[in-house]
């Protein structure tokens, strides 16, 4: 049977050995504790490593749904206000050519006239209604104006969009000329012919302001039920983007984050460990040759 022979050196280095690992645990341990994580670079967990920036890349997109739908709700509650306040002016200017249908005399023509024509400046304000400097009737267009002074549409045709999920992108624009018209078939134009017609009692063209203003106002209930239900469908993705968020970042901190009283046992554990591979080094290598010789 043949035995190990144990030189001086040999425990010595078996000692320094026990010593070092014991103060890598202990210092692995310690920093667990000081930063409250348990994974502080790649190489405490390379498979952990790469599903934490998986979790921290779909939070980031999260968080950007959640900045889009904000931005999205900002412009439909903006053109549902304008909306609102266009169809009080369409029902307002109806109720004027229905005043001037009866026999009213000149002047009060002359005075429902001038309403008339209030009335459509402010809708051409209206139609030029902006969020952060861009119309929201305007389309894809990069001035300040969706219609100029005429009535004429001079924004671009095209469709702005937020995505607020993965796969859920929502219209947030109205194109101005479902509710606006453009140029010669425009409100603008309509409720220009309708002031004519008041001034000269023409009862005709009177009617057909009548018959204008009655389409406008159909046409703005399915736009105004249209961002409504842009806006509910945003309102209910921010639902799903604050579960989403709170899962991920419920699943980010089960992967990273330590436990904090386990973390403190086993710190201490590591500290007692190293104390008593101090010890035991110092007890290997306190003989020397003089002990020998006493």
């Amino acid at each position: 049977m043949s035995t190990v022979r144990l030189t001086q050196g040999m425990l010595v280095s078996r000692a320094q050995d026990a010593i070092q690992a014991g103060l890598s645990r202990f210092s692995a341990a310690q920093q667990q504790v000081a930063t409250g994580k348990r994974l502080n670079r790649p190489s405490d967990s390379p498979s952990d490593t790469a599903s934490a920036m998986r979790l921290r890349s779909a939070i980031k997109a999260q968080e950007q749904y959640t900045r889009n739908a904000a931005d999205g709700n900002g412009r439909l509650g903006l053109v549902d206000q304008t909306l609102t306040g266009v169809y009080n002016q369409f029902s307002r200017a109806r109720e004027l050519a229905l005043e001037g249908s009866g026999s009213a005399g000149q002047s009060s023509r002359e005075a429902l006239a001038a309403e008339v024509d209030q009335i459509r400046d402010d809708l051409l304000s209206q139609a030029n209604t902006t969020y952060l400097t861009r119309p929201v009737f305007g389309g894809i267009t990069a001035g300040s104006r969706a219609y100029d002074d005429t009535g004429a549409f001079v924004g671009v045709a095209g469709a702005i969009s937020r995505q607020v999920g993965d796969d859920v992108k929502v219209r947030v624009d109205i194109d101005g000329r479902t509710v606006f018209g453009d140029g010669a078939s425009s409100v603008f134009a309509e409720l220009e012919d309708l002031s004519t017609a008041l001034r000269a009692n023409d009862s005709t063209g009177i009617r057909a302001g009548l018959d204008d203003l009655a389409g406008r106002l159909t046409d703005l209930s399915t736009v105004q039920a249209a961002v409504g239900a842009s806006y509910k469908r945003i309102e209910q993705a921010q639902d799903a983007l604050v579960d989403r968020s709170l899962y991920l970042t419920s699943t980010l901190s089960e992967l990273e984050d330590v436990d904090l009283a386990r973390a403190t046992v086993d710190l201490n554990l590591q500290q007692v460990a190293y104390q008593a591979a101090l010890a035991s080094t110092a007890r290997v290598l306190q003989p020397s040759l003089l002990d020998f010789l006493r």
